[in-house]
């Protein structure tokens, strides 16, 4: 079932962070049998939970990325504001940006990914429906983010984990109303200071990110403009095909807002199915009984 499949990924994307942190127990035992032994176990787990997560073509990897970017965003936007409350919640999706970069491979996987796509690029230097120009400026800007982000040392955000007066504030934002001023008195003292300051101190604590945003928002062009869009016709609201062996790292759907409904995704290596709903006040989501005309993109790197 949906529920059940849900529950699965969940569990195997909490024990792949434990793995991820796992990573060092063999060359921290004493025993040389005993860390091979470790070794082996670890590698078994990280290929079970990678199968896990990635049965879906819709990749939990490009989710990831996909996260990265929406919170990256969202800091921007509270980054521009000067009012206090919104620099707190500026400061708590640093927060959730630290968490999403935790993962122990995202800096390997964007660079390998990098890597791979400046190859598939360069092949089509002599093609003449490929402008020059163009195809420069993107090899151009993957040299760069790769680069950066290349020389960017350790885990990412480590600065913001050796913080304790950050981590401190981050401990009491995941307990409802745990940020009050009794609470915290410190940081209510810091959102108190004039604008430029607090923003000046974001600025600082979101810039260990940076090398990782450019990279991603490279990667997710890419993406988005890798395949063709294909105009069909949700028949009373549902849509379905097999997949027959094409997979897909994200699908992109684009319907004219005249529809007022929503599109509800459900996908595996075997088949596709759209469902679109409508929501009316703020209630259960309702099918919709009348076709629904949209654009389909199947995006694969």
């Amino acid at each position: 079932s949906p529920e059940m499949l849900q529950c699965i990924r969940t569990l195997a994307k909490r024990t792949r962070g434990l793995l991820d942190d796992g990573g060092v127990l063999p060359v921290q035992v004493e025993s040389f049998r005993l860390g091979m032994e470790i070794s082996v176990i670890h590698t078994l787990a990280l290929k079970l939970t990678d199968f896990l997560l990635t049965r879906d073509p819709l990749s939990e990897r490009v989710r990831t990325l996909l996260r990265f970017e929406d919170l990256y965003e969202r800091v921007e936007y509270f980054l521009a504001k000067s009012d206090a409350e919104e620099h707190h919640s500026a400061l708590v999706s640093i927060f959730e940006i630290l968490e999403v970069a935790s993962r122990a491979d995202l800096k390997s996987d964007l660079l390998q990914e990098l890597e791979r796509q400046k190859h598939t690029l360069e092949s089509l230097r002599d093609n003449p429906d490929i402008s020059e120009a163009a195809l420069d400026d993107i090899l151009w800007k993957i040299d760069q983010a790769s680069s950066r982000l290349f020389q960017t040392s350790g885990k990412v955000g480590q600065e913001l984990r050796e913080n304790d007066w950050l981590m401190s504030i981050k401990q009491r934002t995941s307990i409802p109303g745990g940020v009050c001023e009794f609470d915290l008195p410190s940081y209510h003292f810091w959102l108190q200071q004039n604008s430029d300051q607090r923003r000046h101190d974001l600025s600082q604590w979101l810039a260990p990110f940076q090398s990782i945003r450019e990279a991603i928002v490279i990667v997710l062009r890419l993406l988005r403009e890798s395949g063709k869009n294909t105009t069909l016709i949700a028949h009373q609201g549902v849509y379905q095909q097999m997949m027959a062996g094409r997979v897909a790292q994200m699908l992109r759907i684009r319907l004219s807002r005249n529809y007022q409904c929503v599109p509800e995704i459900s996908a595996n290596k075997y088949a596709l199915n759209i469902r679109f709903t409508s929501h009316e006040g703020g209630q259960r989501p309702k099918p919709v009984e009348t076709d629904v005309e949209f654009d389909l993109t199947f995006c694969n790197l």
